[in-house]
């Protein structure tokens, strides 16, 4: 690989400039300030979230945002801070008593889930999410989105927050809304009124098919507005007080090793669930894409290594520049697609745009009262459960609906991250047996010369004895393989010649695959029986090679993988009828040379 074609398939927004257009140009800069509109607000509120000053949250819209998309796999994905993440940092440093000790720590939080994540990319990992169930995102969400209402109701109200001394992340919202004092009427007013305003341009907005009309916005700026005017901030409500008109700047956070130490198991909880998010959103937005895609264009394509670099140096950085750790966002992700982004530059150019209206409207974001961003909060956990795709999860299977359940349980009683971690754990627990479970198939030759399946009725030849092995041939499968090569044992009788193994379906084998399958050649020709394997694929033979199995076989005993269909099991099976010195009474047309004719194979 040409270093040009390295620098392409690492940094795949500098690829996407080589065939860019001026199509693509207007498409990203309409998405990027689209996705820029709804940032501001959701990265203060996220920020909330965590009980991090509205800053922090911003600075991520703009490192997190831009670092990612520059390494990105996915052209429409946008990246920063995020719901669940956000929830998952308040429940890991919530405990924390100030704010700046918080600040600290979600900036050590970064570069730990950065540095995680690095190392899932540079040691290939990515591949493994594919046997992270979907249903542990969708469990946690319905966990998650509940505990994040709970946790906005005290700044709702008005009520001082009295759980920061606790270290159960649900005792402290508990006791938040049951012992945070008397309801504030001024605070809880502004707060309704501001939720109510949303749902009302939500409601204008879908009948004038309007679906990048940016409500949250446009509530925040209206209801600053109004605070500066009417003096709230005098009248006891709680404001967000003052936001630096500067942009975020390098960052050296104390590198505490106990600190690191009490951080590291949520630091990997929020590297799995930040990967699973950006992931699936990935996959999601790519299928999309492919069925609008015009005929003969070439289909975007996803790495998912890839997106674990671009996902572990944007936090990695953003943790240098005091950020909150950050994900793929699945509603910026959304107006993204829907307002016309074609690159990642529109994600670039979203967080270029944040960090201008950082700038000039800091001053003015000060009067933002806080029970207002704690409302759109709570609209925004309760569109966080899909209702219709809880359902789907919980009725598909038992496998999804435990995994559901077991999250969302996990995130009420013990804790957020930890919940990802069993949802995690659980989807291993329960893929890698079915991985695991190889199949065995046994084979017939039928009187008019077809080989296919046994069923119950048909002539078994005991001259000749054809199965047939399928599946992962490794140390996970070691149980199941060496059950068959029992059940194959058991099957020879004292008038069996030969046994045919075909191989073709046998995949991935290992050395404890290999050695099971050497002992059961070893047991058979003890027996005095032939053994003959085909449709051998070139790392099954390879591995023979290497193991001396080739040796035990001969030549003669295997028929490598061939290009044309099925030729390796005819071959073999005609060579087994050389081996046969005396054929069976019901044995299949043959010539008066001893070789099987008119043979065929139907599966």
């Amino acid at each position: 690989m040409s270093e040009a074609a390295a620098l392409y398939r690492r940094v795949p927004a500098l690829d996407s400039l080589r065939h860019y257009s001026l199509a693509d140009a207007r498409g990203d800069l309409i998405g990027g300030l689209s996705v820029a509109a709804v940032a501001v607000p959701q990265a203060m509120a996220y920020a909330m979230i965590a009980g991090l000053p509205p800053e922090i949250g911003l600075y991520s819209a703009v490192v997190v945002t831009l670092v990612a998309a520059l390494f990105c796999s996915s052209r429409q994905l946008v990246h920063g801070p995020t719901n669940a993440v956000s929830i998952a940092l308040l429940s890991a440093i919530g405990g924390l008593a100030t704010v700046d000790q918080k600040v600290q720590a979600a900036a050590l939080m970064a570069a730990l889930v950065g540095v995680i994540q690095l190392a899932i990319s540079f040691a290939r990992l990515g591949d493994l999410t594919r046997y992270i169930s979907h249903s542990v995102i969708v469990g946690f969400t319905a966990g998650a989105s509940l505990l994040l209402v709970l946790d906005q109701l005290k700044n709702l109200l008005g009520q001082k927050s009295v759980g920061d001394v606790h270290d159960q992340f649900l005792l402290r919202v508990w006791n938040s809304v049951t012992q945070g004092g008397a309801v504030h009427g001024p605070t809880l007013v502004v707060g309704a009124a501001a939720m109510v305003v949303v749902l009302l341009l939500r409601w204008v907005k879908a009948k004038l098919h309007a679906p990048l009309f940016p409500e949250f916005l446009v509530v925040i700026v209206g209801m600053a507005w109004l605070s500066q005017r009417l003096d709230l901030g005098g009248m006891g409500v709680k404001l967000v007080g003052p936001i630096p008109a500067a942009l975020p700047r390098p960052h050296l956070f104390t590198l505490d090793p106990t600190l690191i130490r009490d951080f590291a198991p949520s630091a990997l909880a929020i590297s799995l669930l930040g990967l699973l998010e950006a992931i699936s959103m990935s996959k999601s937005l790519l299928s999309q894409n492919r069925l609008t895609l015009p005929p003969g264009a070439v289909p975007e394509r996803f790495d998912p290594n890839q997106q674990c670099f671009s996902e572990g140096i944007a936090n990695l950085v953003g943790g240098l520049f005091g950020c909150m750790p950050g994900s793929g966002s699945l509603t910026r992700s959304a107006i993204n697609q829907q307002a016309g982004g074609r690159t990642q530059w529109s994600s670039i150019l979203s967080a270029v745009a944040v960090a201008l209206i950082m700038l000039a409207f800091a001053p003015f974001a000060q009067y933002i009262p806080r029970s207002v961003l704690a409302g759109l909060l709570m609209l925004t956990a309760a569109r966080m459960v899909n209702l219709d795709e809880l359902r789907y999860h919980l009725r598909a299977s038992s496998f999804d609906a435990w995994i559901v359940v077991a999250t969302a349980v996990a995130a009420f009683a013990i804790s957020i991250e930890f919940c990802v971690l069993i949802g995690v754990v659980m989807s291993f627990m329960l893929a890698v047996p079915r991985t695991g479970n190889m199949l065995l198939t046994e084979f017939v030759v039928a009187a008019d010369g077809g080989i296919h399946e046994r069923v119950p009725e048909d002539h078994v030849c005991g001259r000749i004895l054809i199965f047939g092995l399928e599946g992962e041939m490794y140390f996970g499968s070691a149980q199941s393989l060496e059950a068959h090569c029992d059940a194959v044992a058991a099957r020879v009788t004292p008038e069996t010649q030969v046994v045919v193994l075909r191989l073709k379906r046998a995949r991935n084998p290992d050395a404890v695959g290999i050695a099971l399958l050497e002992g059961l050649i070893a047991r058979l020709q003890a027996r005095g029986v032939s053994v003959i394997a085909c449709g051998v694929r070139a790392d099954m033979h390879a591995s023979f090679e290497r193991s001396g199995v080739a040796k035990k076989l001969s030549e003669a005993g295997i028929f490598q993988e061939e290009a044309v269909r099925q030729t390796s099991t005819l071959r073999a099976i005609r060579h087994a009828y050389e081996l046969v010195t005396e054929p069976c009474p019901a044995c299949p047309r043959r010539s008066v040379e001893g070789r099987a004719t008119g043979l065929y194979f139907v599966i």
